[in-house]
């Protein structure tokens, strides 16, 4: 069943229950939550994906509570738990959602080492993979928003999984964060984009999450062949530009982009060494989404 056919009384009842299993690509997240807000973004943004109710095997147990009886009146705030324990300080209480996603981030990242996770986008069109590396403020996001507002299929905006001893990108499509001016960028690049509120003064900013179209969820079991390794970066008034980079250069850029590469030890190594002798890579400097778009077309074409 997806999270969209219950009704809003229903899922409330699930989340404050902590009966709610959540499947989003790999893994499944047992969700609790006391707070209405969340209940209903979660609701529209989540709908869909698949959900079960029966006990069994999740990845993560992750809750978010209203804070103590005082602060439900002064500055109410909300805290973020995964297996009771709180790895962030309080959320003002109307920030629910983007605490559950940042807190979801930090529950892969620092407990799904089957895989190895690279800190990328991924897109796919035409059987062809795209894995976009990049630290924040690279643009990263924002055209990751528009190769999938024109048809790419999102694998994820966050981590490029891959077991090792394969190169098979495994699937985690979820929102796609957009922060301070993007989020306007995009409305204007795709008016039909489905987002959720925008989240002012958070740690990074403004924020706002655009919904992963239903097709991506839909194929979340369906793995990708990675084809192209490209370093993407945003430079106001740049033509949309590739240039080849060098395996060797690739493989230490990316190697760089990995949260735990160091920690996978030879079986990182190798398997960032067989993506790249797999892959063609590129810089890719762009300044305009519609010409970043038409480029990364061709590319796969």
């Amino acid at each position: 069943m997806k999270l969209g056919s219950l009704s809003g009384s229903d899922l409330d009842e699930l989340l404050v229950s902590g009966s709610l299993r959540l499947k989003i690509g790999p893994f499944r997240i047992r969700l609790r939550s006391d707070y209405r807000g969340f209940a209903d973004l979660v609701h529209r943004l989540y709908a869909e994906y698949p959900f079960e109710t029966t006990s069994g095997i999740s990845h993560y147990h992750m809750q978010l509570s209203r804070s103590s009886m005082l602060r439900r009146y002064y500055r109410p705030q909300i805290r973020f738990l995964t297996d009771g324990y709180s790895p962030f300080a309080p959320f003002p209480l109307d920030h629910a959602f983007p605490l559950f996603e940042w807190g979801l981030n930090w529950c892969v990242a620092s407990y799904s080492h089957q895989f190895l996770m690279l800190h990328a986008a991924v897109v796919e069109k035409n059987g062809k993979a795209v894995i976009l590396p990049a630290w924040p403020g690279s643009g990263k996001s924002t055209l990751c928003a528009a190769l999938v507002y024109r048809g790419w299929r999102l694998l994820s905006d966050e981590f490029g999984l891959i077991r090792p001893g394969t190169n098979a990108l495994i699937p985690f499509p979820r929102c796609i964060p957009l922060k301070n001016e993007s989020i306007q960028v995009m409305h204007d690049f795709a008016p039909e984009a489905s987002s959720g509120p925008v989240f002012p003064n958070t740690r990074k900013g403004s924020v706002a999450h655009f919904k992963a179209p239903a097709d991506s969820v839909e194929r979340s079991h369906e793995p990708a062949v990675p084809a192209f390794v490209i370093f993407p970066r945003y430079m106001p008034d740049k033509q949309a530009t590739l240039k080849s980079l060098p395996r060797a250069r690739s493989f230490m850029k990316l190697a760089g982009n990995s949260f735990n590469y160091e920690l996978l030890g030879v079986n990182g190594f190798e398997t960032i060494a067989s993506l790249i002798r797999s892959c063609e890579s590129y810089l890719f400097h762009y300044g305009d989404l519609e010409r970043a778009v038409r480029e990364m077309d061709r590319l796969v074409a």
